[in-house]
């Protein structure tokens, strides 16, 4: 459905409608007028058993919504991990994750695989990190770009050891790995809410990239609540978007400040 303004809105199902079973939230936000849906990793492990994959699939088929965005396995968000990806004692488990995320995405249409980059790690060279991000987003990247999907890489907040907080930093690792391995297929993860937070220009990060951008999520500041609720002009940063030519889809990350059916108020449509 197309909502407020025109956008194609899909609801985060892994931050959104959480009072309830995860396998129940994509009936959730179908049952609110919506027609895609995202998550983050949904499993406890990397490899989940195919029966726990095959009931993920069918709660997204069954409730009729389109998944939209899917992160890789992230390790112990909760924790403090964010990402597997420049994790050298996890390499080797993002890698084997890689074709469950893009299997479980090419069954059911998505071709968006959000790669969190990982933390700096005690004892090992921040180069020596970036050198393995770039071999195993190549890897992902080529496996996603044979079906025409998109790896993303994203800025992050809120996280004091994650070492890409701004557009530029991102797209220089997008553009590293074009360079050193000839991989495409990468784009990058506007979080509005990311970028303000970590004080980037968000105006100036949509002009300067939005070549580059292949996905868009959004959240206020401060609290990371819907929108309306602080301060980021996020309408503006949406116009500004569409002007720049994204048509892409809107993904709402967001804490409900209320219920999650009634923080979803303020992108009814208009029509």
């Amino acid at each position: 459905m197309e909502r407020s303004r025109g956008y194609r809105m899909a609801v985060n199902c892994s931050i959104l409608f959480t009072e309830l079973p995860l396998l129940q939230r994509p009936q959730a936000a179908r049952s609110a007028g919506f027609e895609a849906v995202e998550f983050w990793w949904p499993f406890d492990t990397a490899l989940p058993g195919d029966a726990e994959v095959d009931a993920f699939e069918r709660a997204i088929r069954d409730a009729g919504v389109q998944l939209t965005g899917l992160n890789f396995a992230a390790g112990d968000l909760p924790a403090g991990d964010r990402g597997l990806v420049s994790w050298p004692q996890r390499s080797l488990e993002f890698r084997d994750n890689i074709a469950v995320t893009l299997g479980i995405g090419e069954r059911l249409g998505c071709r968006a695989f959000n790669a969190l980059y990982g933390n700096r790690v005690d004892g090992i060279a921040p180069a020596e990190q970036d050198e393995l991000a770039v071999e195993n987003l190549a890897l992902a990247g080529t496996a996603a770009g044979s079906f025409g999907a998109t790896v993303l890489v994203e800025p992050v907040s809120g996280a004091p050891r994650y070492p890409l907080l701004t557009a530029t930093d991102a797209v220089d690792v997008i553009t590293r790995v074009e360079r050193e391995a000839g991989v495409t297929s990468l784009g990058l993860l506007a979080d509005l809410y990311h970028l303000t937070v970590n004080g980037d220009d968000v105006s100036k990060a949509i002009t300067t990239y939005a070549d580059r951008i292949a996905h868009v999520q959004i959240a206020d500041a401060p609290g990371r609540n819907e929108p309306g609720t602080g301060e980021i002009p996020i309408e503006q940063y949406l116009g500004e978007l569409q002007a720049a030519g994204y048509d892409g889809w809107i993904g709402l990350e967001y804490k409900p400040s209320t219920t999650s059916t009634e923080s979803l108020a303020w992108s009814a449509p208009t029509d």
